[in-house]
């Protein structure tokens, strides 16, 4: 008998995990971090799981597209930053307008990337909606030992 319970719990437990694998999405500083059953994912990585989701993978190719813009305008923008810096730090005469355009080109990559957040939070709501599990099952340590609670 017990053997049996044992078993059902496996089965049980084994299809609850499968069916709820959403992908979690955490807002850093300056971008954001997937994860998938506490694995982390880059962005290449969800943007083939969500494949099989049309809304979602429409939004995930333009949040790709504003990160990759956002990179490149912020990229060339620390490097005008950065070679007036150096050249100063060297005892050189410094160009102080390549620095200025490097800050201008650093505000215009913020747009770019709030945009691409907002657009990985919408595809994450769209492909999350249909991972859900109704049943959770939840492990619950007390004093003198431990219970499986199942909630629908």
């Amino acid at each position: 008998m017990k053997k049996s319970h044992l078993l059902s719990f496996v089965i049980l437990f084994c299809s609850c995990t499968a069916v709820a694998q959403e992908i979690k999405v955490y807002k850093t500083f300056g971008g954001v971090r997937f994860e998938r059953d506490t694995v982390v994912l880059s962005l290449n990585q969800v943007l083939d799981i969500v494949k099989e989701n049309a809304e979602a993978y429409t939004e995930m190719k333009l949040a790709k597209k504003n990160n990759s813009a956002a990179g490149a305008i912020g990229f060339a923008g620390g490097l005008l930053i950065a070679i007036p810096l150096g050249t100063a730090i060297a005892g050189g005469n410094p160009e102080w307008g390549l620095a200025a355009g490097g800050v201008g080109l650093l505000l215009a990559s913020i747009p770019f990337n709030r945009a691409f957040r907002d657009h990985t939070m919408h595809a994450l709501d769209f492909y999350n909606k249909g991972k859900t599990s109704r049943l959770k099952p939840e492990f619950q340590f007390y004093g003198s030992g431990a219970r499986l609670v199942i909630r629908f």
